[in-house]
C-alpha cells in the first residue's frame, strides 16, 4: 500500500491569469478573491484539497509584478520567492496561446531545485488544436518544466489529472490539516476578502 502524500504546492504566474479561479475551483468554494484588476491576491491564502491517497496545500502568491518598481510591487515579488523557497511543488500558470514578456520574466525567476509543473489555463477559448499543440510546444521550448498539464479553472476542466500531475511529485507525509479542512484562514478573514472583491469589482 503506497504512503500518504502531504506537501505545500506554490501558484505562481503573471497577475491576472486565473491563479485564484483555479484554486477557488480545486477547492470547491470561494477563498482566493478575484478581480480583473492586478494584485488583488495580497496574501498567502491557503487551500487545502484533501483526498484518500494525498493532502493538497496550495500557496496562492501574489502575481510577480514585472513592470512597475514600487516598494510595494518589491516587497510582493520578495514574498513570493520566499513563499517559492518554502514548498515542495511549484506550480506556474500562463493563459493558453498566449505567452507574454511577463510570463518568460516569471519563468527566468522560478526555483531551479524543485519539480515545476505548467498549467495552462483557459483552454476552453483555444478552439483551433493545433494552434493550441504549437502554443504547448513554444512553452515546452521556452522553460525546463517538469509536466505541462492544459487546464480550464473556469470550466473545471482537466483539473483531476492536473491533481494527479501534482500528487506524483508530493512528498510521503501525513496530512497536515483535517480531511475536511478547505482554508487556514478565520471565518472573519473570509468575510473580509469577500468584501475587499466588491470593492475592486466597482
Amino acid at each position: 500500500m503506497s504512503e500518504f502524500k502531504c506537501g505545500l504546492i506554490a501558484i505562481v504566474g503573471r497577475p491576472n491569469v486565473g491563479k485564484s479561479t483555479l484554486l477557488n475551483r480545486i477547492v470547491g468554494q470561494k477563498i482566493s478573491i478575484t478581480s480583473r484588476k492586478a494584485q488583488t491576491t495580497r496574501h498567502r491564502v491557503m487551500g487545502i484539497h484533501t483526498t484518500d491517497e494525498a493532502q493538497f496545500v496550495f500557496v496562492d502568491t501574489p502575481g510577480f509584478q514585472t513592470r512597475h518598481g514600487s516598494a510595494m510591487n518589491r516587497a510582493m515579488n520578495k514574498r513570493v520567492r520566499e513563499t517559492l523557497s518554502d514548498t515542495d511543488v511549484v506550480m506556474m500558470l500562463v493563459e493558453a496561446g498566449r505567452l507574454t514578456r511577463e510570463d518568460r520574466q516569471v519563468m527566468a525567476l522560478l526555483p531551479k531545485d524543485r519539480p515545476l509543473i505548467l498549467a495552462v489555463n483557459k483552454i476552453d477559448y483555444a478552439k483551433d488544436r493545433a494552434a493550441l499543440m504549437a502554443y504547448l510546444q513554444e512553452v515546452a521550448a521556452a522553460h525546463a518544466f517538469t509536466e505541462i498539464v492544459p487546464v480550464s479553472a473556469k470550466q473545471g476542466s482537466n483539473l483531476d489529472e492536473l491533481l494527479k500531475t501534482l500528487q506524483a511529485h508530493l512528498p510521503e507525509n501525513p496530512p497536515l490539516f483535517d480531511e475536511d479542512d478547505v482554508t487556514d484562514q478565520t471565518e472573519r478573514q473570509l468575510a473580509a476578502e469577500l468584501i475587499r472583491e466588491k470593492v475592486f469589482r466597482l
